[in-house]
């Protein structure tokens, strides 16, 4: 069995990872110039997606969980992993803020399909895993409070769920909707995909430190 305050923290980690502006705005993208049956490729990508989550998630809980009865220190080693890459993608992000930065912009090519996608949706969110460090700290306390390995995939299989919510509520729009949600969608896009990140310094200060925070916590955590 699993807590319910560990279920509910996990559901909160599984909420924040979901905002993922990567994964949206890859969908929004498809939705508005897929060359054809947009929504059936958004579809694709969305599921390549899942595929990452659950099977990179799946694989990290079972081989630390077996790791751990071995080794000694293996759930300590995954805390300062998880909070040490939450930490750095926070510093990081801090530090871009401190100078106005150009955004690269975002195309389809015109043989992209939904066959094309869902390798397109995999790789995406491979590359976003660095930075996508709610996703680790969920895999951390599963580990750390002794999840049983049937119970935790259970999980993981409801994280990539939740993960996958926002985008297929975006498609499920883009698709009924279409014309009206297409200034919408391409706001997104514009607002994502063009122009320039603005400088912050406040905004940056506020993330070094949130990073600089995240990144003592596995010190404060009961082992």
């Amino acid at each position: 069995m699993i807590a319910a305050e560990t279920l509910l923290a996990i559901t909160g980690l599984a909420l924040l990872d979901s905002l993922n502006p990567a994964t949206i705005v890859a969908v929004t993208l498809i939705l508005l110039s897929a060359p054809r049956r947009a929504g059936l490729t958004a579809l694709a990508a969305v599921a390549g997606a899942a595929v990452t989550v659950a099977a990179v998630g799946s694989a990290l809980f079972l081989s630390a969980g077996a790791a751990a009865g071995a080794i000694d220190g293996i759930v300590v080693g995954l805390r300062l992993l998880a909070f040490g890459a939450a930490a750095v993608a926070l510093i990081v992000s801090g530090i871009r803020r401190f100078r106005a930065r150009a955004r690269r912009p975002i195309a389809l090519p015109p043989w992209f399909t939904a066959g094309a996608a869902i390798p397109f949706g995999m790789m995406l969110t491979a590359a976003d895993l660095p930075n996508a460090f709610p996703y680790f700290i969920a895999i951390e306390r599963m580990v750390s409070t002794g999840v049983e390995p049937a119970v935790g995939l259970l999980v993981i299989l409801g994280y990539t769920a939740v993960y996958c919510t926002p985008c297929l509520i975006l498609l499920v729009a883009g698709v009924l909707d279409r014309g009206r949600t297409r200034a919408r969608l391409a706001s997104i896009v514009e607002r994502f995909g063009s122009g320039t990140v603005p400088r912050s310094i406040p905004v940056g200060i506020a993330l070094v430190l949130a990073g600089i925070a995240v990144g003592t916590a596995p010190f404060l955590l009961p082992s």
